[in-house]
């Protein structure tokens, strides 16, 4: 017998004080710790799996990084409670490909989801329809972006389109669907303009739902930022968006995904993704956040000549704070699992689709085989991963879909390009893969720990490569190969493919075929 979906509220509750004094505290000694004594049990076979997948979270941003001050309170105790990956390059530095490469474990140039313009084919197996099929309620928050370019939502989240239910082909049991933050605005504006229903989705429903104007105060607040006179105007617009706290997307998001852990049937096994559209920009803070970091002092980005440094200061301090509303999230999920006497045989995934280059270059946003870009934070805490563990060799964070299969009793399928990172985690470190792979469109990446190689990315048109040098991929002297030494270079400043074609030949040599 099918199960009965778990519905979602269109509303959420405002952060208590409590909330907001457990996340803005720079000591994480007082908050309650995720494993309380007397309280652990015997992990059983087929945990439980819970993915944090923000959007655009670069590798180098939460509390784990001394150098930089965002606080990440309970990230930091996930990793000390479990294990993490210092380098770990996401398959694709675009949404809709590295989410397709997770739905699909397969590298980028296999899933046929190119760019956002792209959508995931039909009938293509996922990670969820396995889980599924295994026996898993699978459930998800947020937005998917596996038909990111159709704009077909709906209200309700299921991509309802000629008799298809995509969003339960694709293997959930249970949540919803809904846009990012460009999304929300490109749609709302095709409807007003031209009657054209793209973009009916789940969180300007819920806006128009409030009937207090939250929907013409966020549109307002976006024209306000394509107004900014400023150099990248989605990220130097730093104003706060006056919503309510319930109504901020983020939150609506967490809500969502706390209803569903709190209501998951205790007598199966569930995967719950959690796919928060922040930190991506714009950086659409609310004004209890603007709070936050109001003397924050952060490092100005790498090579960069556009704003004045206050600027960027600013920026960096919106980005921080909605980091650290995401981990605030984090902890109340942790807690609602320990209240259901689940978060022994819980697995707990936080990662990112692609990185953010906040500046560094000259870039912004992602798109750049560049670390800020294509790097992001890799944690793992549940039952049999060491405590404390930090693997330093790179990581790729296409081998979650391998591992929450691993865990859920799944062998892989032989068309994957996904790998288990169990095996490593468990302190198998023969298990670690000797080079980590990505790309997008015209140019492709390997890494090796030390060596970056980049072929077909010119820094000066990053856009596209052009035909001529194209043409001339596999010559080592080819301006379209970058050479990068990370332990002496780790902005990636210099290249060195000129001065090292030995090195270069041995990598190329492991770059994806396709």
């Amino acid at each position: 017998m099918q199960e009965e979906p778990l519905s979602l509220s269109s509303s959420v509750c405002a952060p208590s004080r409590r909330d907001f004094l457990r996340t803005c505290a720079v000591s994480t000694a007082a908050a309650v710790p995720f494993l309380r004594t007397g309280k652990a049990r015997a992990a059983v076979q087929r945990p439980n799996i819970l993915l944090v997948f923000p959007d655009q979270l670069r590798f180098d941003w939460t509390g784990l990084n001394p150098d930089v001050p965002v606080r990440t309170p309970n990230l930091v105790r996930l990793a000390e409670e479990g294990s993490r990956f210092d380098t770990a390059f996401c398959p694709s530095p675009v949404c809709a490909p590295s989410r397709a490469c997770l739905a699909l474990g397969r590298q980028y140039g296999r899933t046929g989801v190119a760019g956002n313009e792209d959508n995931l084919a039909d009938g293509m197996p996922t990670l969820y329809s396995r889980l599924r099929d295994a026996g898993y309620r699978v459930g998800s928050t947020g937005k998917l972006d596996l038909r990111k370019a159709a704009h077909d939502w709906g209200e309700d989240g299921m991509h309802r389109v000629n008799g298809h239910v995509y969003f339960n082909e694709w293997g959930f049991t249970d949540g919803l669907d809904s846009e990012g933050k460009g999304d929300s605005l490109r749609g709302v504006k095709k409807r007003e303009g031209s009657g054209d229903p793209f973009g009916t989705s789940p969180y300007t429903k819920m806006l128009t739902d409030r009937k207090d104007g939250s929907l013409e105060t966020y549109l307002k607040w976006w024209e306000d930022c394509r107004a900014c006179p400023l150099p990248a105007n989605n990220y130097s617009y730093t104003t706060p968006v006056p919503l309510a706290e319930e109504a901020y997307n983020d939150n609506w998001c967490g809500q969502n995904a706390l209803t569903l852990i709190e209501n998951f049937p205790q007598d199966a096994p569930w995967f719950l993704q959690v796919n928060f559209p922040g930190p991506h920009a714009p950086l659409d803070i609310t004004p209890v956040m603007a709070g936050w970091y109001e003397k924050g002092d952060f490092r100005q980005p790498f090579h960069n000549d556009q704003l004045p440094a206050e600027v960027h200061t600013a920026i960096r301090r919106n980005y921080s704070a909605m980091v650290e509303n995401i981990d605030r999230w984090l902890g109340k999920y942790v807690d609602a699992l320990e209240n259901r006497s689940q978060l022994h045989n819980t697995v707990i995934i936080f990662s990112s689709d692609h990185g953010e280059m906040l500046g560094d270059h000259n870039r912004w946003a992602k798109t750049m085989p560049y670390h800020p870009s294509a790097c992001v934070p890799l944690v793992f805490r549940g039952p049999d991963v060491p405590a404390g563990k930090v693997h330093r060799a790179p990581a790729a964070t296409l081998d979650m879909t391998a591992t929450c299969l691993d865990y859920a009793g799944l062998a892989t399928q032989d068309d994957m390009d996904s790998r288990s990172l169990r095996p490593l985690l468990a302190g198998n470190a023969s298990a670690a893969r000797s080079h980590v792979t990505s790309g997008l469109k015209d140019w492709r990446l390997v890494c090796d720990g030390r060596y970056k190689l980049v072929r077909g990315f010119d820094p000066d048109n990053p856009e596209k490569a052009t035909a001529e040098s194209a043409s001339k991929l596999d010559s080592a002297e080819s301006p379209m190969f970058l050479l990068f030494d990370l332990e002496d270079d780790p902005h990636e400043a210099t290249n060195l493919a000129a001065k090292r074609p030995k090195i270069v030949e041995r990598l190329a040599k492991l770059l994806p075929a396709t």
